[in-house]
């Protein structure tokens, strides 16, 4: 193997052959001449790609690594690590896209040439792009030597992407693979964010008659924000890490139309914003802003004189009410700036004061409540706070506007980060704020219960100045009229009635002598039975089977999301082994190529994966092509040797449950293949299965009656308490 062969761990081998992980741990152990470690550790190996690439393809598994997996791979394996592998890759994709006809003479001499006549195109880009003080310096001749071929491949995939693309897709990749490394700002943030801030369109030609902007992050991240802002004349940013600065400043040029002096001027400085400023001085038309949260050391001591406490100096916990007053400081008279905040922020007794004052002064204009999982920390309904940087000739404005995007009518779809429907939010949001930011507005703005409201600002000027907008909404209306109501009761009685007729004959005495039994392990190793377990994609538009949806017996309600590669599999073994019942020759196959969404039909019996609760759910017509969620085992028996519903039944006993459940955690986790089912005839299976599929009628009609019951009584409290029920 070459010294400077790339190597691979188990999870990217997984991903260059679209399987999940325990498939590469199977390949290990089962063929003799998989490719043997050359790095790594014991617990984590990693392998070289080129051998890797040959195994997989002798074995018909690969026909052939996608160009934009070899190109991770070498990044993901640069000897000086995978951000000097982006960054030397940003640099090379700017000369492609900058200077295509450089680039050709460029590659068209060996590596040890091309390394050595790089850094004069690399610094001519930079310099261009960047100008003096940038935070890209130019690789030397000595560090761009390894990174030769990894070049050569990124301006194929440039050519095959482009260069915009090709590096989103780098960089991607190298957030997923540190997640804790970053604060991420998601796209569907960024891009409300950034229409919030629009209205600095007109504060433009107001200041100097261009017809776009000039905008500031001062804490850039991963440039998420600046990246959403539409056709801005000059972007500035500051970040604190110089590595992150550095990818940041090359992902935000390759995201500007034109190159060189056509693009927008582009100014990324690294330091810490509130201790040393890049930009003093500097005024804007917009700023962008997601800040860290809750720091304590933020700069409280040194920074007690500063002019940019226009407000009142924040105290040492309310360092986002300094970010607020940083970016108000570099605003242009009516700028706007739209900042990230945690919900703490608009309630907290230490800043009161400073609330206070700037609504007075008329610079905050909005608040708006976000769904839990708009952004981290994903488990707390973040706010955006809009702000508007006060004129000599402009009036404190006499209303803040509140809006709740958290409530489950502006929301869509249950909160949370891999459900939120972002098109819904941005629309609730964005529908209140556009008539309530009109310049010389006169007419009142229409009040939505429960969603949005343009609150006086001489009601939140109190003891608490609580800005926090559920505090200051009217309560959405509760529906509960009196005609509702009383189809709600019909319901009701005609689902009491139904499930009086569904209650289960007095049970009698039964055959208690010991009945042979086999497992579902057993039962898929003899071809009764095959199993899979749910990856949470979905196929097109069908929707995810989810494990909250068989617990409370509901249909299927997740969104599908992306296939992935990585998704658990459990294919059955093929052995023989007793059945309940003769299988027949060929029984239907469950299978699928791994991390592809697994669908649903007819006679599928659902079990979870969490034990402790025994639940188990046979998939009827209503629930078939969905696909089956995560945390799902599926067992489908072959009709000629199970019954569905005998197969159901004895596997929701309650010791069954327990004694295929593993206690070795703290989460409680079944494992199907140990549930246990007694061998007997078909036609006997059947006499259980339609007793079994009764009961599971009966339960239904329970459920129904408790969910309608629930709300009848809801309904009566809330139209007694708001006045749309007469009592009597």
């Amino acid at each position: 193997m070459p010294d400077n062969s790339t190597e691979v761990t188990a999870a990217g081998i997984a991903r260059l052959a679209g399987v999940g992980r325990a498939a590469v741990s199977n390949w290990r152990r089962r063929h003799a001449d998989f490719p043997k470690p050359v790095g790594g550790t014991e617990a984590s190996p990693s392998f070289a790609l080129p051998e890797v690439e040959a195994w997989l393809r002798d074995q018909g598994k690969l026909a052939e690594v996608p160009l934009r997996e070899r190109v991770w791979q070498q990044v993901a394996g640069h000897p000086d690590g995978a951000v000097t592998a982006l960054v030397h890759a940003g640099c090379a994709l700017l000369v492609v896209r900058d200077r295509p006809t450089a680039w050709l003479e460029i590659t068209a001499v060996s590596d040890a040439r091309m390394a050595g006549v790089l850094p004069a195109a690399l610094d001519h880009v930079l310099t261009a792009r960047f100008g003096a003080g940038r935070a890209v310096p130019t690789p030397t001749e000595a560090a761009l030597l390894p990174s030769v071929p990894l070049l050569r491949a990124v301006a194929e995939l440039a050519a095959e992407a482009g260069a915009r693309k090709a590096f989103d897709f780098l960089f991607g990749r190298q957030l997923d693979a540190n997640p804790r490394q970053y604060t991420l700002t998601p796209p569907g943030l960024a891009e409300l964010m950034a229409d919030l801030a629009e209205p600095a369109r007109e504060s433009a030609r107001q200041n100097g008659g261009r017809g776009s902007r000039t905008v500031l992050d001062p804490a850039a991240g991963t440039g998420a924000l600046l990246c959403a802002v539409g056709r801005p004349t000059a972007v500035y940013a500051q970040e604190t890490d110089p590595d992150l600065a550095a990818l940041t400043a090359l992902r935000l040029a390759l995201h500007s139309e034109g190159g060189g002096a056509d693009g927008p001027a582009l100014a990324v400085r690294t330091g810490d914003t509130l201790r040393a400023d890049a930009f003093p001085g500097l005024t804007v038309d917009a700023v962008l802003c997601h800040p860290p949260f809750n720091e304590r050391n933020w700069g409280h001591d040194d920074l007690a004189y500063d002019p940019r406490w226009e407000y009142g100096f924040p105290a040492r916990t309310e360092s986002e009410l300094a970010w607020v007053q940083h970016a108000l400081a570099h605003l242009r008279e009516g700028g706007t700036a739209v900042v990230l905040m945690p919900p703490a922020a608009a309630s907290r007794r230490s800043g009161r004061r400073i609330r206070a004052d700037l609504l007075r002064r008329g610079a905050l204009r909005a608040v708006v409540a976000l769904p839990a999982g708009a952004a981290p920390p994903y488990g707390i309904p973040l706010h955006i706070w809009v702000l508007r940087k006060p004129g000599a000739e402009q009036h404190p404005a006499p209303e803040l506007l509140v809006v709740d995007a958290a409530e489950p009518e502006a929301a869509g779809a249950p909160s949370g980060r891999d459900r939120l429907d972002w098109a819904t939010v941005r629309a609730t949001v964005l529908d209140a704020w556009a008539p309530f930011d009109v310049p010389g507005r006169r007419e009142p703005v229409e009040e939505r219960p429960g969603t949005s409201r343009a609150v006086p600002v001489i009601e939140l000027l109190d003891d608490d100045v609580d800005l926090a907008p559920a505090r200051h909404l009217p309560p959405p209306a509760s529906g509960a009229t009196a005609a509702e109501l009383v189809r709600v009761r019909e319901r009701l009685e005609e689902t009491l009635k139904l499930t009086a007729r569904r209650t289960p004959s007095p049970a009698g005495p039964g055959d208690q002598a010991r009945r042979p039994f086999t497992t579902v392990g057993e039962l898929a190793r003899a071809g009764a039975l095959r199993l899979r377990t749910g990856t949470g994609s979905g196929s097109g538009t069908a929707p995810v089977l989810t494990e909250h949806d068989v617990l409370s017996g509901t249909g299927p309600s997740g969104s599908p999301s992306a296939p992935s590669p990585a998704g658990p599999s459990a294919s059955a073994p093929s052995a023989s082994a007793p059945s309940a019942s003769a299988p027949s020759a060929s029984a239907p196959s469950a299978s699928a190529p791994e991390g592809l969404p697994v669908l649903l039909e007819p006679g599928d019996v659902i079990v979870p994966v969490t034990g402790g609760t025994s639940v188990v759910r046979v998939v009827d017509e209503a629930t078939a092509g969905a696909a089956l969620g995560r945390n799902l085992q599926l067992l489908r028996p072959d009709p000629a040797a199970l019954d569905a519903w005998f197969l159901a039944g004895f596997l929701r006993g309650t010791a069954n449950n327990r004694q295929a459940s593993s206690y070795a955690s703290t989460a409680t986790r079944l494992d199907a293949r140990r549930l246990q089912v007694p061998r007997m005839p078909l036609a006997e299976q059947r006499t259980y299965g339609e007793q079994f599929s009764a009961l599971a009628a009966f339960e239904d009609a329970l459920r129904t009656a408790g969910r309608l019951g629930g709300q009848l009584v809801q309904g009566m409290y809330d139209g007694l308490t708001d006045g749309s029920v007469a009592p009597g």
